[in-house]
């Protein structure tokens, strides 16, 4: 089987917040305590990243959007932009220029799926806005990232998504051989994971924030510092990792700044 009959992967880094550890892990030894009431806080890299992946049937899709050029005037009317600063990107991160990267226009992409709508994962959507392209996001996120008044609530911007054509899913669902978008809520209403059956490199899964990093997977799972239903987060966690078990499969965390340096990453160094 050569290349052009398989699917090629490409995961693109697309700049680094940074935040306090507490945000992405609920971690005892990083909490103050009667003994020792001033804690020292862990200030660390929190990397993002989009999938690219062509497909041999021809499509083309995309996981997530990354972070915004403008995230200090958006981000700015939530107050988030002081605790999770993009702070660390170069010019060639930002996922307009991994598209000319790629030699790609926006309107070249098949789909866009969506892990969930909040302003590190959904605020470059609008470059799809009337492209054609296929955006798919959970049920229960589109129902919930429009059930509040006002510009934002927490982490989800209404205007990075108002105005689009959102399609959705309300089950595990395989969009094209070998590419299933797998329900994943806890995060948020209907955090989605990314599997990917590759013919050399095995199953990956793009766990988005269903796992911010290796640490909250386990086991025992520990719960990240941002779940919109505890329950629901744990439930999610060992589905992913029943998929791990029975697949093999690679799991990709979603903000893990060791994980993306070991990884393949950029235009041209694609999984197979």
């Amino acid at each position: 089987m050569s290349d052009s009959d398989k699917i090629k992967l490409t995961v693109l880094p697309t700049g680094t917040m940074h935040a306090d550890l507490t945000w992405l892990l609920i971690d005892p030894a990083n909490m103050a305590t009667r003994s020792e009431p001033v804690k020292q806080k862990d200030w660390v890299e929190v990397p993002t990243h989009v999938v690219y992946i062509e497909h041999p049937s021809g499509k083309k899709l995309i996981w997530d959007s990354g972070v915004p050029r403008d995230w200090e005037d958006r981000w700015g009317p939530t107050a988030l932009d002081t605790f999770f600063p993009v702070d660390t990107v170069t010019e060639d991160m930002w996922l307009d220029s991994r598209l000319e990267q790629l030699n790609l226009e926006p309107g070249d992409i098949d789909y866009l799926l969506l892990s969930h709508l909040h302003m590190d994962h959904a605020a470059n959507a609008k470059l799809w806005q009337d492209t054609g392209t296929k955006i798919i996001v959970d049920e229960e996120e589109k129902k919930g990232a429009f059930s509040f008044d006002g510009y934002n609530q927490g982490a989800h911007i209404k205007s990075d998504y108002d105005g689009l054509t959102l399609d959705t899913i309300n089950e595990d669902t395989e969009i094209l051989p070998g590419i299933t978008l797998l329900r994943t809520p806890g995060h948020t209403w209907g955090t989605m994971s990314l599997q990917v059956d590759l013919a050399d490199a095995g199953t990956f899964v793009f766990a988005s924030d269903s796992l911010y990093l290796k640490e909250s997977y386990g086991p025992p799972a520990i719960a990240a510092g941002i779940v919109y239903d505890t329950v629901a987060w744990f439930r999610s966690v060992e589905k992913i990792r029943a998929i791990e078990e029975q697949k093999n499969a690679t799991i990709v965390f979603g903000h893990s700044a060791d994980q993306i340096r070991e990884l393949k990453t950029g235009p041209g160094n694609y999984y197979t």
